[in-house]
């Protein structure tokens, strides 16, 4: 197949997103039950179990079949309509012995029937209206126990608000005190500028978005003339503000930012640029579209997703099973099927036809402030990198100190790197990681963080170090026992192209402070041990990974580097009151190759308070960029600092002291 002119950037067209779609949609079958009710996929069982596991297995993958079809008018060679309405007919039984669990009996069957739902309204003329009456009203049933139910405080609302759409659709009973309620959490977790956090946590993800902005356009859909008109209208307004964010986090090659939990979900992320395409409301030429889209599912199809035997494993690239948590099991990859949304638009839709047009980081170097989540975003169109300075995302449980979660808590993502995930990494975090190594070397952890402001140069936020006194469990998120507390630790991250100047600084924290029984008695962590010190500061630079040899390091003076084959290197260069470099190699821990690498810098003698300092942070996939980065100057003034970048500019920032 030659590619397709239009798409000089990916080559790819309309007939290539069908191929994939109808390779993931075969190769499950061999899996399925007699009567396709359950679909039993290869691999480690979630915490909700093996039935469970075959219900996602089957609704996920329905979601799917239903875009694949409804976009093709009903046009169906391999027989989708047929093979799903069996799967339906015996699922919805309750005499079957395939029977799907009830939505009363397996919490995580409340997520299953939202694809469940949308897939039966997408493909209503060949599936739902030609299900047998008494399957139809079995249908009703079973879905109908999501009325009344209570959800998580989270993206779950939107799952009943859209089961009571479609029953409310095919006159199955609903309540509008449940969607009500859920209408309102929703509004409470906006935060502006089109995003959302999922819970109102410091919960900043592709996650949430794929979740915050499909389901309440889905839901008016599924409404039609019922709708609220000026509902539908915000929803579509914040979603083209958010989509002028989410652009930027997509690198040349189509790699996604790794960052936020669900990751295996892999091109699920695609989910809010073709809603924002299906429902008119994305700022995006059509071109660009297309080209992200099929940018992003190429590279996955081109380094194991869907695998060599059609299916998509637990993993990132391929199989990978560190990115699993506890909810996932062997059909959860398949919420991928959300970044098919777009094969809904016909073949004559602009988004297919016209020219495609070149990703932010193809055109400009730029570095872009995200207030809303905390991010400072960098892209270098020499590389075609994109990376996260995190300074807001946390993903907070609440407001006392915590561990890390890998997927938030670290000070940096990007396209072309990605966190160690192991259990050591998590307790005892190096890379992209900021710390105060304690007596015996151990990093503390930053969670909760606060957003700190220093002015226009970039982004900083402030945490109490703290430390875990640790266990043996916690897989990646770590597990401890105990949680010793330390100094208040401020970092700041100040970007020019590939070059962060990474800055700390460490207060005490007032004596007075939450000290039982007195005025200032707000501080959460008042009753946990404390560290009185000595302590060292320890700066992590980007984890490189490869599958075809181990990364070369250099260090040297006051340079630590490590490249890979592709010629991506990670360096950290000492500048300011850091002392001593080196790398930290791993095996078998990071989801984009075996063999890995991180370069660090640290300070050989216990930190003063009070006192700036910094080093300088590269990913690049440049050469020279290494060099430039020895020639970043600091000079810290009290509060006032002053970056001078090799180019003679100058950035100058205040990162100030707590105020208790």
């Amino acid at each position: 197949m030659s590619p397709d002119p239009r798409s000089r950037y990916t080559g790819w067209a309309r007939t290539d997103w069908e191929r994939v779609a109808d390779t993931l949609l075969l190769a499950p079958r061999p899996y399925a039950t007699p009567g396709h009710a359950l679909i039993h996929l290869p691999g480690p069982a979630s915490a909700s179990g093996r039935w469970s596991d075959g219900l996602e297995g089957f609704a996920r993958t329905f979601l799917l079949a239903a875009f694949r079809l409804a976009g093709a008018d009903g046009a169906d060679p391999h027989g989708l309509a047929q093979w799903y309405a069996d799967g339906i007919r015996a699922g919805v039984d309750p005499s079957s012995p395939e029977r799907w669990p009830r939505l009363t009996e397996c919490r995580q069957a409340v997520v299953e029937a939202a694809s469940v739902a949308i897939g039966l309204h997408e493909t209503r003329p060949w599936v739902w209206d030609r299900l047998p009456a008494r399957t139809r009203e079995q249908v009703v049933d079973w879905l109908g126990d999501m009325v009344g139910l209570g959800t998580y405080e989270n993206n779950w609302v939107w799952f009943q608000n859209v089961v009571e759409a479609f029953l409310r659709s095919v006159g199955g009973p609903w309540d509008p005190a449940d969607i009500d309620s859920n209408l309102q959490a929703h509004e409470s977790w906006y935060v502006g500028g089109g995003w959302y956090t999922d819970g109102g946590t410091h919960n900043y993800d592709y996650y949430a978005h794929w979740a915050m902005h499909l389901y309440p356009l889905w839901y008016c859909r599924m409404l039609g003339e019922q709708a609220d008109a000026s509902m539908r209208e915000t929803y579509r307004d914040r979603l083209r503000q958010f989509l002028l964010d989410a652009r930027e986090l997509v690198a040349t090659d189509g790699a996604p930012v790794f960052q936020g939990r669900s990751l295996t979900y892999r091109f699920a992320m695609l989910a809010p640029f073709w809603v924002g395409a299906v429902f008119d409301a994305t700022p995006l030429p059509p071109g660009q579209t297309r080209r992200l889209t099929s940018g992003v599912l190429k590279y996955f199809a081109e380094r194991g997703a869907p695998d060599a035997d059609g299916l998509l494993p637990i993993g990132w690239h391929g199989a990978f099973v560190n990115v699993r948590q506890p909810y996932s099991g062997p059909g959860s990859p398949y919420w991928a099927s959300k970044g098919f949304a777009g094969l809904l638009l016909p073949a004559e839709h602009p988004v297919w036809t016209e020219d495609e047009v070149p990703l932010p980081v193809e055109q400009a170097d730029s570095v872009r402030v995200m207030h809303e989540p905390g991010w400072v975003v960098s892209s270098t169109v020499a590389d075609g990198v994109v990376r996260v300075l995190n300074h807001g995302s946390d993903k907070r449980a609440g407001p006392a100190a915590s561990v890390d979660l890998p997927f938030y808590a670290r000070h940096g993502y990007a396209t072309h790197s990605a966190p160690e995930l192991s259990q050591a990494d998590a307790q005892r975090p190096v890379d992209s990681h900021v710390a105060l190594l304690d007596a015996e070397g151990v990093p503390s952890h930053r969670t909760p963080l606060t957003p700190v402001g220093i002015g226009s140069a970039g982004l900083a936020s402030r945490s109490r170090a703290h430390w875990l006194d640790l266990s043996d469990r916690g897989g990646n998120t770590g597990g401890w026992e105990s949680i010793r507390v330390g100094p208040w630790l401020t970092t700041a991250s100040v970007v020019r192209g590939p070059l962060e100047v990474r800055l700390a600084r460490v207060d005490p924290v007032d004596p007075g402070f939450g000290v039982p029984g007195t005025a200032d008695n707000d501080d959460p962590d008042a009753w946990r041990l404390v560290d009185a010190g000595p302590w060292r500061l320890h700066i992590g630079g980007w984890s490189v990974a490869t599958d075809t040899g181990a990364p070369g390091e250099r260090s040297a003076g006051t340079t630590a580097s490590v490249a890979v084959d592709s010629g991506l290197t990670s360096a950290v260069v000492a500048v300011s009151g850091v002392d001593e470099v080196g790398v930290q190699h791993r095996d078998g821990t990071n989801p984009l190759g075996r063999l890995s690498a991180a370069p660090w810098a640290r300070t050989t003698t216990p930190v003063s308070f009070g006192q700036v300092y910094a080093a300088v942070v590269v990913l690049t996939g440049v050469p020279g960029v290494v060099d430039e980065a020895r020639r970043v100057g600091m000079v810290a003034d009290g509060d006032a600092v002053t970056v001078t970048w090799p180019s003679g500019d100058v950035d100058n920032l205040v990162l100030p002291a707590p105020t208790h």
